[in-house]
């Protein structure tokens, strides 16, 4: 029942219509009860998300969104329904298909690639730490999402959303917009209904732009929180996965599965102690007598997004919430520091990562052969260069006097003397800010994507929220939460509080542009 239900969805999906019951973005606790109710299984569910793929990602929209499917998924979901049957349920993820960004390894057979030709034959068979958790909590694995090539840190110059293994991904608001990055693929796919959830990675807005601009939930967690183990590296400060998904208690779910420390990652040494039941947190009432520091980063980015965050400022207050204007901390002396650590550090994680492959079938084996291997692979290099390679190969080792002091000044600026001293100030639960709609993917010139600002909770090591917060133009734009090391459970009740008092969240309609809008055609063509 659910296949034909889900294969009817595809249609409606591929032709652009609007279904805002469409059963491809039910939340997991909808989907639970359809299988507890007999209505669904995994299998069922599962296939129909692959049939779904199938019409949407290189057919139909083709969103790109997917570079591998794991060959095993409906095998799993027997297993999982089997289980079920005989009257274990493992939670809330259980039989429930998730995609993983195509940085992180899992042992189904799947290359991990970054979304490099240099990468395409690295079939690992581990499973990252993060996914054994995944799967143990029972999620089916389907598969890879697209990314933007070695997770937006190649060039300076680069067309977020694009690799040489997946091409662009495609924006399921706008199929001429971009869908941001570097975790694009898992944003598309998860908005445009192609798994039950996602995860992606972030080093420095990689999961909370695409979760904005794409209408989802994205969560990037305090570092040390989920393991990084097998995760393709970008640097060891600021390098997380987390959840992006339809809905905030589907992060919440998912967190709960993948936080855990971990034995291989010394920075989750206090995983453990920190994590509980994200899920079970949830409080719909959590916004009255909340105290929320505006952090006006984004402001005159875009006057439309400007104009909606003021009507979402008197719902908070008018929720009970008080809002609390907030100086912002000195970004271009962040920036700098960060921008030292981040070309240190990937030098050294990158070739470790690549020490620890197979080297019958991944020949680079360090950032140089990388950097040879593009200079002489055409498809690489196509659409842009590699000159954050060159600058990185090129710099100084984790023993450099300047990269330390980057790496404290970072920290302190950030943290202690930015995020902690602006809660510390006026006893805020938390900070909030906005994104702003997406650009027209342009590889000539550059894309501009108005995402939400992430450099501060990316650099402090601090979590970030972002929750639908409403649309420009059919473009989704999305509300930030931002707090405190191992604050998840507090900005998780508060996104929840407002997702539960908005409802803002609308399922895509797949346009070619937005320039077909009612609102905007005639314009256009008067």
């Amino acid at each position: 029942m659910m296949k034909a239900v889900l294969t009817i969805a595809v249609i409606l999906a591929a032709g652009g219509a609007q279904a805002q019951d469409d059963p491809a973005f039910q939340s997991m606790a909808q989907f639970q009860a359809q299988i507890a109710a007999g209505k669904a299984s995994s299998v069922s569910i599962t296939e129909a998300y692959l049939a779904r793929i199938k019409a949407l990602d290189r057919k139909g929209s083709k969103l790109n969104s997917i570079i591998a499917l794991n060959p095993h998924a409906l095998a799993d979901a027997k297993a999982l329904d089997a289980e079920r049957k005989a009257g274990h349920i493992r939670g809330p993820l259980h039989g429930l298909p998730i995609l993983l960004k195509d940085n992180i390894e899992s042992a189904d057979g799947t290359a991990t690639t970054a979304g490099s030709l240099a990468l395409k034959a690295n079939i690992t068979n581990r499973d990252a730490p993060l996914v054994k958790r995944l799967t143990d909590a029972g999620a089916v694995i389907l598969g890879k999402a697209n990314l933007s090539e070695w997770a937006n840190y190649r060039s300076t110059r680069s067309v977020s959303g694009w690799s040489a293994m997946g091409g662009l991904v495609r924006n399921p608001y706008g199929l001429d917009r971009s869908s941001c990055g570097s975790s694009a693929g898992t944003g598309s796919a998860i908005a445009a209904g192609l798994a039950a959830g996602g995860v992606g990675t972030e080093t420095d807005g990689s999961i909370t732009c695409p979760a904005a601009i794409n209408g989802l939930v994205g969560l990037k967690p305090t570092v040390g929180l989920v393991s990084r183990t097998f995760v393709v590296p970008i640097s060891a400060s600021q390098d997380t996965a987390g959840p992006m998904t339809r809905h905030v208690a589907d992060a919440a779910a998912m967190l709960t599965a993948m936080a855990g420390s971990d034995p291989d990652d010394p920075a989750t040494v206090e995983a453990d102690q920190h994590k509980v039941d994200y899920l079970a947190g949830l409080d719909a009432k959590s916004l009255k007598s909340a105290r929320l520091g505006i952090l006006r980063i984004t402001a005159g980015r875009s006057a439309q997004a400007d104009a909606l965050f003021a009507e979402t400022a008197k719902a908070l207050e008018a929720a009970g919430a008080t809002l609390v204007e907030v100086k912002i901390p000195d970004l271009p002396a962040i920036s700098t520091a960060e921008e030292l650590i981040l070309r240190t550090e990937f030098k050294a994680g990158v070739n470790a990562y690549l020490a620890s492959t197979n080297p019958e079938k991944v020949k680079t084996r360090t950032l140089a052969d990388l950097i040879a291997f593009n200079a002489t692979e055409s498809k690489e290099l196509a659409l842009f260069g590699q000159e954050i390679f060159i600058a990185s190969q090129a710099g100084p080792g984790l023993d450099d006097p300047a990269y330390l002091k980057a790496k404290a000044d970072a920290k302190r600026l950030a943290g202690a003397e930015g995020i902690d001293a602006l809660i510390a100030k006026d006893h805020l639960d938390a900070l909030i800010a906005w994104s702003g709609p997406t650009g027209i993917v342009d590889p000539v010139n550059g894309t501009r994507v108005f995402g939400p600002p992430s450099g501060l909770a990316a650099v402090a090591g601090y979590p970030h929220l972002t929750v639908p917060m409403g649309y420009v133009s059919g473009l989704p734009v999305g509300l930030s939460f931002m707090g405190p090391a191992w604050s998840e459970a507090k900005i998780l009740s508060l996104g929840y509080a407002f997702e539960q008092m908005t409802k803002a969240r609308r399922n895509p309609t797949f346009p070619a542009s937005v320039m077909t809008r009612p609102d905007i055609a005639p314009a256009i063509d008067p």
